[in-house]
């Protein structure tokens, strides 16, 4: 009886371990839970194509670059129907299963949007209850994900991307925070994630008016950073980068520089702030986030223009950055404390999905669907190159020892 009762024991706690290790493997919102591409797995498969290391693969509803998010057995996305007039959210569980096809917007009147852009290109943000999917001047909702009803809409966001939408929504407390920087309107706001209610609104500070229309617009996810106990919501901009109290939406400390249509979410490392600044010419700027009111050069600690990306996030690694550059597929290794070269090498292709890292590897997507796998250092050492039929626009997610990718046509699980 004895040794019986141990048994039962032994197997409880197992599943208790198996069952907690599950709920805490999530990817909640854009570049994961800490907004920066990191991954905490050290069992991630290294190597795959069609035939290996495919756990399972799922032709996608529809069409869109909305990255997936992971909360427990979910997997969500947004995605765009009858050719950008349907926009819908997406619900697959962990084994490639279709359990939600949420219709949120019907859209008569279409935004022009870039080639390289969709109608549904904002990564949803999800909690344990609800996902909150935006598509930008087309509305925000939130879902029940258990149900998929929808328990709030809104259709007044009103601006106009000309590029078609691509900045994501962030979850911070009560509050659910999105960019809306278009050609024609520059704010960010914040509204409740329970009710869709404006908590508030905060139109950007510089002066745009000695630019063009074009060159007022921009597609960035902003981040909180924590500096002096305090959290701090960085939200680069076009024509400048801001720092807001995310509670109130206050301007803490403003920077202005010339550059527009950038997309690079923000990055930290200490009390620096590390954004991409343009589109056309990115530069990389490592920004005093411990300053107030309007930053001048002395708080820019140095900038870096070689092979810059336009759109793919960095990552910081143990004081490195990494990042790769669209066009070219240049990718690149600098120090996070002065912005010296450590190494840089052509990997191939283009690129707009963003890197992800663990604690021994960097992945870049590209967009005709080869991974590149790069070993963390000092110098440009390839792991692997692994190819999938069709390309990576999206940001891929990972949880429970497995990479979520988003090709233009499939969903996959890709596991040892």
């Amino acid at each position: 009886m004895l040794s019986r009762i141990k048994q039962i024991l032994s197997i409880s706690l197992i599943l208790t371990l198996s069952t907690s290790s599950a709920i805490a493997e999530n990817w909640p919102s854009f570049r994961g839970p800490n907004a920066n591409g990191i991954t905490a797995d050290k069992n991630l498969p290294v190597e795959w194509n069609e035939n290996t290391n495919v756990a399972w693969k799922v032709k996608t509803l529809g069409y869109g670059h909305s990255s997936p998010v992971v909360w427990k057995d979910q997997i969500w996305m947004g995605t765009a129907m009858d050719e950008g007039h349907s926009l819908h959210a997406i619900c697959y569980d962990r084994t490639g299963k279709l359990q939600h096809n949420v219709k949120l917007f019907s859209v008569d009147n279409l935004q022009a949007s870039n080639a390289l852009n969709s109608f549904a290109s904002p990564t949803p943000a999800i909690e344990d209850d609800t996902v909150y999917v935006y598509f930008g001047t087309y509305g925000v909702a939130a879902i029940d994900t258990s149900s998929g009803k929808i328990r709030w809409k809104r259709t007044d966001i009103n601006l106009n991307h000309q590029e078609g939408p691509g900045s994501s929504p962030i979850l911070y407390k009560d509050l659910l925070i999105f960019h809306c920087d278009g050609y024609d309107v520059q704010y960010i706001t914040a509204l409740n994630k329970k009710t869709g209610k404006t908590t508030w609104k905060t139109k950007r500070s510089i002066d745009l008016s000695g630019v063009g229309n074009h060159a007022r617009k921009a597609f960035v996810t902003p981040a909180i950073q924590k500096i002096n106990n305090a959290d701090l919501l960085v939200s680069p901009a076009a024509q400048g980068c801001y720092a807001y109290d995310p509670n109130t939406g206050k301007e803490v400390w403003r920077i202005a520089y010339s550059g527009f249509s950038a997309v690079p979410q923000p990055v930290f490392s200490g009390g620096t702030a590390f954004v991409v600044t343009d589109f056309g010419r990115p530069e990389i700027w490592a920004l005093n986030s411990t300053a107030k009111g309007i930053l001048a050069d002395g708080d820019v600690s140095w900038r870096y223009s070689m092979s810059c990306p336009s759109t793919p996030s960095l990552t910081v690694v143990n004081g490195l950055i990494y990042f790769v550059a669209d066009k070219t597929g240049v990718a690149s290794c600098i120090t996070a404390k002065t912005g010296e070269l450590v190494w840089r090498s052509r990997v191939g292709g283009s690129f707009s999905a963003s890197p992800i890292a663990t604690d021994e590897h960097i992945y870049f997507f590209d967009r005709d669907g080869t991974t590149t796998v790069v070993r963390l250092g000092d110098s440009y050492d390839v792991v692997s190159q692994n190819k999938l039929d069709a390309g990576c626009m999206a940001s891929p997610a990972v949880a429970d020892e497995a990479i979520y990718i988003r090709t233009t046509t499939h969903l996959y699980c890709i596991k040892k």
